[in-house]
């Protein structure tokens, strides 16, 4: 059986590398990428802490399973604004984004 720790390890290391990708980068897809990557974070901490403290109940797999529902449904409407943004100013980048307010 593999011990917690590992589970814990590889989740914040997917948390923190989602928080510098959403805090550094320009393009808008990486940052939905980056987002992804936290919300994937949060996930694993779902499914193993639901095993390892109650492994009769189902409880945090289902929280696991509404989260991906969750995050699917916020990837098609953040890739249907990123392509309204691109079609409008033909770039992604964060910083262009001010050209869409007028």
């Amino acid at each position: 059986m593999i011990r917690i720790e590992y589970y814990l390890v590889i989740s914040t290391l997917m948390f923190f590398i989602g928080i510098f990708g959403f805090i550094t980068r320009k393009n808008m897809i990486a940052i939905l990428i980056s987002l992804e990557l936290v919300l994937n974070a949060v996930e694993i901490n779902f499914a193993v802490f639901n095993r390892y403290l109650y492994p009769d109940r189902m409880e945090g797999m289902f929280f696991t399973l509404f989260g991906i529902a969750i995050t699917a449904a916020e990837t098609a409407v953040a890739l249907a604004i990123i392509i309204g943004a691109y079609r409008r100013i033909g770039n992604i980048d964060v910083n262009n984004l001010a050209k869409m307010k007028g």
